[in-house]
């Protein structure tokens, strides 16, 4: 069971990335999914979630930037993001947690950085 990241890289103030989250080994259909993120020295934090019957829910700080958005026939979660900030800067996970089991698999993250 393995999820994995990419998409990740650097970017410049205001400009945009598409991370993608793909399950290999099980099927996301049955799992709410949440992406997180963890800069240096701070503690991981939600960034955004997407629930199996496509609701939706944002961190205040990334609410109008960032979209959530999944494709279960492609086994995958994505994360767009736009007018992107120095502060968004970090390593960004995704979580995938069964409805019924809980049952919680992580992927390794990949690095999001935003500088000029």
């Amino acid at each position: 069971l393995q999820l994995v990241e990419s998409g990740g890289g650097l970017a410049q103030p205001g400009g945009s990335l598409r991370l993608s989250c793909v399950a290999s080994g099980f099927t996301l259909e049955n799992y709410g999914i949440g992406w997180f993120r963890q800069a240096p020295g701070k503690e991981r934090e939600l960034v955004a979630t997407i629930t199996t019957g496509q609701s939706t829910d944002y961190a205040d700080s990334v609410k109008g930037r960032f979209t959530i958005s999944r494709d279960n026939a492609k086994n995958t979660v994505s994360l767009q993001m736009n007018s992107l900030k120095p502060e968004d800067t970090a390593v960004y996970y995704c979580r995938a947690v069964h409805i019924t089991t809980q049952t919680v698999n992580w992927g390794q993250g990949t690095q999001v950085t935003v500088s000029s």
